[in-house]
C-alpha cells in the first residue's frame, strides 16, 4: 500500500516531460547495472475511482469473486481498498476521490483493465448469472482472441479477454505453481521425517542413580537443528552427561549432529577406563568425516554415583554451572556472589573444540559435587537469546534461574528455565537458535 505522505490518490496524476533522449535513457538496458537489471519490480496496483466503497465492494467481491488483501484509511481521510483476484496476480486499488475533484470526473469511463480468463464463455456466463452488466458478448477480436466488455455498478467498464496463446500460458504457469507446491510439500515432509528421526537421537531413557536427579531439554528453532544432549551409561554406576552445539544450523548441522551422536555412543565403551583416547577418537572421527568447516563444541562430563565425583572434558563449549547453595565450591572458578545466594561455580573450556583439528589435545577436570548441588550445561541459544532492545538472556539471567528454581525436580527446572528464556525472547525475532539445557541436582542418595 503506498505511503500517505508521498502519494495521494485522489491526487492528479503527473505528467512526466522527457525528451527522445531521456526516453532512451529510462529504457535502455545498457544505462543499467547488471544489479539493477535483476532487482524485483512489479506493477503493485491499477487505480479504479469509484462513488462508494460500500457500494462497489459487493460487486468485486460476490459477483467478481475478488478477494479484499488491504484496506486502509489514509491520513487525508480517504478509504484506501485493495481486491485482487483469487489468484493474487493483480491488483485493483478502489478509491472514491471527493465529489468535483477532477478524479471524480473518470468515474463511469473504461478503466482500460483487463482480466484474462482462460475459459472466457465460462466466466461469462458465471458472472452474467451473478448479475454483472456485459456491454458486449464475447466475440473475436484482430489480435486473434476473444473479448467481451463489463462494467460495474459505478459504469466503469473493463474487458473479459481470452486467447489459445494465454490459454497456454496460464495452463504453463499452473503446471509449474502445481510443480512448486508440490516440491515443496515433499520437502515440508522430509523435514517432518527428519524431525522424527532426530527427535529419536535424543536420549529416550535415563538410567536410574541414588544421588543424581537429572533432566534435559532441547528446544530446536527450526525442523531439525545442531544442539545435542545426551546421558551415557557407562557401567559402574557410572553416567556421562553430554551437551554439544554444531557449527551452522539446519540440514548440515543435524547431519553433523547425527554424526557425532553415532561416534560418542559407538565407542563410549572406552570411556570410563581412557576418557582421553576415547574423546581423542570421537574427534579424529568427526575430523574425518566431515567438511574441513566443521566443527562442534561439546561438554561431555563423567558423573560417579558412588562418590558424586565429577570428571569433564569442555570442548570449547560455554562453562558450565555449579550452584553450591552452602557457598562451598569444591574446584574450578567460583565467583563472589556467593553469601545467602550459593556460590557459582564455572567448569570453563580446557580442550578445543572438536572436529576442527588432526592433532587434537584433551585434558580432563575433575571436581567433588555434594547433596544441594546442582550442575546445569546449556547451549548458546540460552543466553544469547535476545529481547526487544537487543539484550541478551545471558549467564546472570541463568544463574538467577537457576536459583529461583532450585527446589523444582530436575524435570520441572529445564522447563522453567525454558520458559524464562522464551519469555524473555522478543517475539518480533522469534527463536533464532536452538535452546538446549541439562539440570542435574545432586542428592544425599537412598
Amino acid at each position: 500500500m503506498p505511503p500517505a505522505r508521498e502519494i495521494d490518490p485522489t491526487s492528479e496524476p503527473a505528467t512526466l516531460k522527457t525528451t527522445p533522449t531521456s526516453v532512451r535513457h529510462l529504457v535502455d538496458p545498457a544505462s543499467a547495472s547488471p544489479s539493477q537489471q535483476s532487482q524485483y519490480l512489479r506493477i503493485l496496483y491499477s487505480t479504479v475511482f469509484i462513488r462508494d466503497h460500500d457500494r462497489s465492494l459487493p460487486f468485486f467481491v460476490d459477483q467478481l469473486g475478488f478477494k479484499v488483501v488491504a484496506e486502509s484509511r489514509l491520513e487525508f481521510g480517504n478509504r484506501w481498498v485493495a481486491v485482487a483476484p483469487p489468484d493474487g496476480s493483480a491488483v485493483l486499488a478502489l478509491i472514491a476521490p471527493k465529489r468535483g475533484s477532477e478524479n471524480y470526473k473518470l468515474i463511469g469511463r473504461p478503466t482500460q483493465v483487463a482480466l484474462i480468463a482462460e475459459d472466457i464463455n465460462a466466466t461469462y456466463e458465471l458472472w452474467r448469472d451473478r448479475g454483472v452488466e456485459f456491454r458486449s458478448l464475447p466475440q473475436k477480436t484482430l489480435f486473434g482472441g476473444t473479448s467481451a466488455t463489463f462494467a460495474d455498478i459505478d459504469g466503469n467498464t473493463f474487458q473479459l479477454l481470452a486467447s489459445d496463446v494465454l490459454s497456454r500460458e496460464i495452463e504453463a504457469q499452473r503446471n509449474a505453481l502445481n510443480e512448486r507446491l508440490e516440491t515443496e510439500r515433499r520437502a515440508a515432509q522430509e523435514l517432518e521425517i527428519a524431525k522424527q528421526v532426530q527427535a529419536k537421537l535424543f536420549p529416550q531413557t535415563l538410567p536410574m542413580l541414588k544421588t543424581l536427579d537429572y533432566a534435559g531439554i532441547c528446544i530446536q528453532a527450526r525442523h531439525v537443528g545442531g544442539d545435542y544432549y545426551d546421558f551415557l551409561d557407562l557401567g559402574r554406576d557410572r553416567l556421562a552427561l553430554v551437551v554439544g552445539d554444531i557449527a551452522g544450523k539446519g540440514i548440515a548441522a543435524a547431519l553433523m549432529m547425527a554424526n557425532l551422536q553415532a561416534n560418542l555412543r559407538s565407542q563410549v565403551a572406552i570411556a570410563l577406563k581412557a576418557p582421553k583416547r576415547f574423546l581423542a577418537s570421537v574427534n579424529r572421527m568427526l575430523f574425518e568425516n566431515t567438511t574441513p568447516s566443521g566443527y562442534a563444541t561439546l561438554f561431555f562430563a563423567e558423573y560417579d554415583d558412588r562418590t558424586r565425583h565429577l570428571r569433564y572434558a569442555n570442548c570449547g563449549h560455554l562453562c558450565a554451572l555449579i550452584l553450591h547453595p552452602d557457598g562451598k565450591p569444591s574446584t574450578g572458578k567460583p565467583s563472589n556472589d556467593q553469601h545467602t545466594k550459593g556460590k557459582i561455580e564455572r567448569l570453563d573450556s580446557n580442550c578445543s573444540v572438536m572436529g576442527l583439528f588432526d592433532d587434537w589435545e584433551c585434558a580432563i577436570g575433575k571436581c567433588q559435587l555434594a547433596p544441594g548441588d546442582i550442575l546445569a550445561l546449556y547451549t548458546d541459544g540460552v543466553t544469547e537469546s535476545f529481547d526487544e532492545n537487543e539484550e541478551e538472556f545471558g549467564e546472570e539471567r541463568l544463574i538467577e534461574a537457576l536459583r529461583r528454581h532450585k527446589k523444582l525436580p530436575a524435570h520441572e527446572m529445564v522447563k522453567a528455565i525454558v520458559n524464562e528464556v522464551q519469555t524473555f525472547t522478543c517475539p518480533e525475532r522469534g527463536q533464532y537458535d536452538d535452546i538446549t539445557v541439562i539440570v542435574a541436582k545432586c542428592t544425599a542418595g537412598a
